[in-house]
């Protein structure tokens, strides 16, 4: 007979705990629910996509008393407030999870505004909500809500406060542009009795300026601005330097209409000083608000051409800005209340120090004033390089002929090919140099500018001829002879010039060549002393020395070859 015993149940783990986590499971999902379908968080993120975007058709808005509010009326409040930030919306950022106290819920927003010049405004604000009879959240709208000193009807407003530009220096450290006297140049319309009279008059004594004015005083627009202006406005002329307004003072103190208002402006020591390498510094034009709409606004200074317009963003630092609040006063006109929310200080530029020599710079100026024709003029110091002076002649403003010319080295080159050949005694001072119409090299035929032909001629005549109608080819002398030997070498290191490195394609013993070190270890022969610069017959403006503040006249060196230049030849080996 078969017997059964009950068994005791059992408990089994391993199902109460897949109970246990299919509850929790269905737990968190009937929250997250309730929290994300129904709850706050919903009601405020769409809220902030609405604020961004404009459009807050897709949020409950209420006043804080629980009237309704219609989502265009509260997008139209939203960008007024905003003023003239309205052009570039905040980023908004829900931070943390809503506190819920009954049926109103508070979450903190982090409102982050973007000023010019990528400067970052951030600040925390609280939007409320109010749960409706229909268990919706909806947002209680009020201008607080944008800052809290914001009130209805305010505005946000911006000002640009323009940080001090820093200088160009000169060499001693000390700013070349700094505040000079002028006087501007104006007339008040009820003192005109002729303005045709006054414009001719005028521009007469304008055009009496010396040096002239570059560009010359535009007049074509004055009878207009004058008719368009009030009875006791100044309208503006021009702008004059102290020393250019006392040589036509008599001229146009007296007229009728006339106005002058003595000031100080940030100028260089002359008008023509370095001004194409400067450049200038002027009120922001069109172009440069539309080139960068971010970075300048109307009535700031920018730096134009040279070293102004290179290093604008150096020099002129940065403007500080401030948030402001404004209201509507009579007659619609905003104005400030006083109340500051945001404030950077603006920061100062930076200096930017150049090489120059204002006595080498005035000179210069001073050597290519009287010159008709365009020309430029640089005073290099041969011992580093370094750039003392940079002038140039007639032409338009801003012009640097000085740097930006293209054209062959020519004659100008000559003082290093004549230094090395003498140097080699390759030639003498007053020996003849064979000056053929072509010379051919590698295969490469040179010829002579327009194909002339001078047959022997001396090399260097000891004093300027009319005889003599062209410089001597000393170009051609080395070109001749190869690559240039070490001597020529030595003498573009002498001169403060570079020798450029020989290539395998056009010089093939290059590589192979053996390194030899310059002549006499590198220092100059004695008689190159007194041979800066290699002067043609007939002299230019410059050959001649501007760096040590004053112009001379270019000589010619007087003093003989060394003594055992004669047992040197020209070498054909490639340069090391």
């Amino acid at each position: 007979m078969l017997l059964s015993y009950p068994r005791p149940h059992r408990p089994n783990p391993a199902r109460r705990r897949v109970a246990a986590i299919t509850a929790a499971l269905l737990t968190v999902g009937l929250l997250a629910a309730c929290s994300g379908d129904d709850g706050p968080e919903r009601s405020v993120d769409a809220f902030l996509a609405g604020w961004r975007s404009g459009d807050l058709q897709a949020v409950g808005l209420v006043d804080p008393t629980g009237t309704k509010l219609p989502a265009a009326e509260v997008s139209r409040e939203i960008k007024e407030l905003a003023g003239e930030l309205a052009g570039t919306p905040p980023k908004l950022t829900r931070r943390g999870d809503p506190k819920v106290t009954k049926d109103i819920a508070t979450v903190t927003v982090q409102v982050q505004w973007t000023l010019p010049g990528q400067t970052s405004w951030a600040y925390d604000r609280e939007v409320r909500l109010a749960q409706g009879d229909d268990d919706q959240w909806q947002v209680i709208w009020e201008p607080r809500v944008v800052h809290e000193q914001l009130t209805k009807g305010d505005r946000l407003g911006l000002r640009r406060d323009a940080g001090p530009r820093a200088g160009v220096l000169d060499a001693a450290g000390q700013p070349i542009v700094a505040p000079r006297p002028v006087i501007r140049v104006g007339v008040q319309p009820d003192g005109v009795a002729d303005i045709k009279k006054l414009v001719k008059d005028l521009d007469a004594a304008f055009k009496a300026i010396r040096p002239a004015l570059v560009p010359a005083v535009d007049l074509a627009d004055l009878p207009e601005r004058v008719a368009k202006a009030k009875p006791g406005d100044f309208v503006e002329v021009v702008t004059l330097r102290e020393e250019a307004y006392r040589q036509i003072k008599p001229r146009i103190y007296d007229l009728p209409g006339t106005k002058f208002v003595s000031d100080k402006v940030d100028l260089a020591p002359t008008r023509e000083f370095a001004r194409a390498l400067l450049g200038s510094v002027d009120p922001a034009q069109a172009d440069d608000l539309a080139a960068h709409p971010d970075r300048y606004v109307v009535g700031d200074l920018v730096g134009h051409g040279g070293l102004q317009g290179r290093y604008d963003e150096r020099l002129r630092g940065s403007p500080g800005l401030t948030v402001v609040v404004e209201r509507p006063a009579e007659g619609g006109k905003l104005e400030p209340t006083g109340t500051e929310l945001f404030r950077r200080e603006p920061q100062a530029g930076q200096p930017l120090k150049t090489t120059l020599d204002v006595a080498a710079q005035n000179a210069a100026d001073g050597a290519l004033r009287p010159e008709a024709r365009r020309s430029s003029l640089v005073a290099v110091r041969i011992s580093d390089g370094a750039v003392l002076a940079v002038a140039n002649g007639p032409g338009p403003a801003g012009e640097n002929l000085a740097f930006n010319a293209q054209v062959p080295p020519g004659s100008t080159f000559k003082m290093v090919s004549a230094l090395g050949l003498l140097d080699r005694g390759a030639v003498t001072l007053d020996g003849p140099v064979d000056c053929k119409k072509t010379v051919t090299v590698d295969g490469r035929s040179f010829k002579n500018s327009d194909n002339f032909e001078l047959g022997s001629c001396r090399s260097a005549p000891t004093s300027p001829s009319p005889a003599t109608p062209r410089s001597p080819p000393w170009r051609r002398s080395w070109v001749a002879t190869g690559w240039p030997p070490p001597a020529v070498r030595w003498a573009w290191r002498a001169s403060g010039t570079s020798a450029p490195t020989p290539s395998p394609a056009r010089c093939p013993r290059a590589a192979a060549s053996p390194s030899r070190p310059p002549p006499r270890s590198g220092r100059a022969p004695p008689w190159s002393v007194r041979w800066p610069w290699s002067v043609p017959p007939r002299p230019w403006p410059g050959a001649g020395s501007s760096s040590r503040g004053s112009w001379s006249t270019p000589r010619r060196p007087s003093r003989p070859r060394p003594a055992n230049s004669s047992s040197r030849s020209p070498s054909r080996r490639c340069a090391p």
